[in-house]
């Protein structure tokens, strides 16, 4: 099942960021969990069970709607507008 939100994505964007977050890093903080990539923009940010959460702060500053998870072998992506996996 697909969501209007992929629609309105670029056909492809390169990551801000190869294997860490870029928010972390930026505070000088390590000890995230899983790394998403937005689908608008290319920026690298921690999931949801990291502490700091920067995935979600991206879509709540961004409105920017897809994320795709940036796990070795792993291709689901995340709506946050749906709720749900596109």
């Amino acid at each position: 099942m697909s969501c209007e939100h992929l629609a309105d994505l670029p056909g492809e964007v390169t990551p801000d960021a190869d294997d860490y977050c870029a928010d972390c890093r930026a505070m000088g903080a390590t000890g995230w969990v899983h790394l998403r990539q937005c689908l608008t923009c290319g920026h690298v940010a921690c999931c949801d069970s990291s502490p700091r959460r920067h995935a979600t702060a991206h879509f709540t500053s961004s409105d920017h709607p897809v994320m795709r998870s940036l796990e070795p072998g792993e291709t689901w992506r995340w709506c946050f507008v749906d709720s749900r996996v596109v």
